[in-house]
């Protein structure tokens, strides 16, 4: 059994970059005791400890903040988390005292186009499964120094919804740097559009060939990454190399998820329908505006979270297609009212700007989300 306190000091997945970005360019080594920001400089790797009033852990469930925290990294990762008479440092750790400050996690917004110029061309076909944003990333560019700021710490960097299959995305740090810097994850991502979008491509289409053209590709991913597997285990040949299809080999291995261009009742039905449940491939919901929340119960039963923005908000303006009784009606508010436990923001970027992700999150609460659950974060430290 897992105590709450064990879980609390279990290694991190994160790198330093996880944490809120005033108090990571004041971590340092080489410290006997206590200092403050101004007099270090970031470490390059080792063991230290930030001490501050407050840490915000979030957790889905459970405790979700420390008064009087202690937070220790090694070798760039956190290692524990805790109050001050829980964690024990290891000796001779140097600390940060940070004072009245904050931690936090950093922010991480799964829908953006500002990690690079998009010097790529992804409306001349359909299906673009092996098309790689990575290529045209700039690490720091001007539109990340003020999400930075802001405390978003990552971005999932995507192709547009232009095509029913846009590309790889690509999960990327915030921080400048080269790229292997930035780099989280390589492919972040597969995009895959079933919005109003892409049927303004080329002739122009409607979903019937949308969802068609989405099936093939999906048929020869699953096929392909069976086809690996059996190598593996010794029962087949080596399959010929397909660029364009290894990413089904990351999907089926669970490794990355499909985000999904998708955001009204009818079109989100098909995301779940051909992605999740005919195929079976890890999928989030990117968008879901209007009235998609009603299916978040669905969504919820087959384990598909719901990333929802920039448009948050279904307004009482088209009675006829989206009766709501003269409401607003916040799409936060309606999936977590049909159960949806994974509920995200985001911002579209450069459609809203990136910094303005926790904005988006507080519409989301505005217009009827509730977290409630972490009211405490708001008590005073005594």
């Amino acid at each position: 059994m897992t105590t709450r306190r064990q879980t609390r000091h279990r290694q991190h997945p994160g790198t330093l970059r996880g944490l809120g970005v005033s108090v990571l360019v004041a971590a340092a080594l080489g410290l006997s005791g206590p200092a403050s920001a101004d007099e270090v400089e970031v470490p390059d790797g080792g063991v230290f400890a930030i001490r501050a009033d407050k840490a915000l852990l979030c957790e889905l469930r459970g405790q979700q903040a420390i008064d009087g925290a202690v937070l220790v990294v090694s070798e760039g990762r956190i290692a524990a988390v805790g109050s001050e008479d829980e964690v024990e440092l290891p000796e001779g750790c140097p600390v940060l005292d940070v004072g009245s400050s904050w931690l936090m996690p950093g922010m991480i917004d799964l829908h953006s186009h500002v990690g690079g110029p998009r010097g790529y061309n992804d409306m001349v076909f359909q299906v673009n499964p092996g098309l790689r944003v990575s290529a045209t990333v700039r690490p720091g560019n001007g539109r990340l120094s003020l999400p930075l700021a802001a405390g978003i710490t990552t971005i999932l960097y995507i192709p547009g919804s232009g095509t029913n299959i846009g590309g790889q995305g690509v999960l990327l740090r915030t921080q400048e740097g080269t790229f292997e810097d930035v780099l989280v994850r390589n492919p972040g991502s597969l995009k895959i559009a079933q919005g109003d979008n892409p049927k303004r491509w080329g002739y122009g289409m409607q979903r019937t060939l949308m969802n068609h053209h989405i099936r093939t590709s999906l048929r020869q991913g699953k096929a392909y990454s069976r086809r690996w597997k059996e190598h593996e285990r010794g029962e087949g040949p080596e399959p010929q190399r397909r660029l364009n299809l290894d990413v089904y080999r990351d999907l089926d291995a669970e490794a990355i998820a499909i985000s999904t261009h998708t955001q009204y009742y009818q079109v989100v039905l098909s995301t779940l329908r051909i992605l999740r449940m005919e195929f079976g491939f890890p999928t989030f919901i990117d968008h879901g505006s209007f009235d998609s929340w009603m299916l978040g119960s669905v969504a919820q039963e087959i384990g598909v979270p719901a990333i929802l923005g920039p448009r948050e908000v279904l307004w009482p303006t088209n009675p006829s297609r989206f009766p709501v009784d003269g409401r607003a009606e916040g799409c936060a508010w309606g999936f977590q009212q049909q159960g949806v436990e994974l509920v995200g923001f985001n911002t579209d970027a450069p459609v809203i700007p990136q910094e303005e992700l926790p904005l988006q999150a507080a519409m989301g609460v505005r217009y009827g989300f509730d977290n409630s659950n972490m009211a405490e974060i708001g008590r005073a430290h005594v």
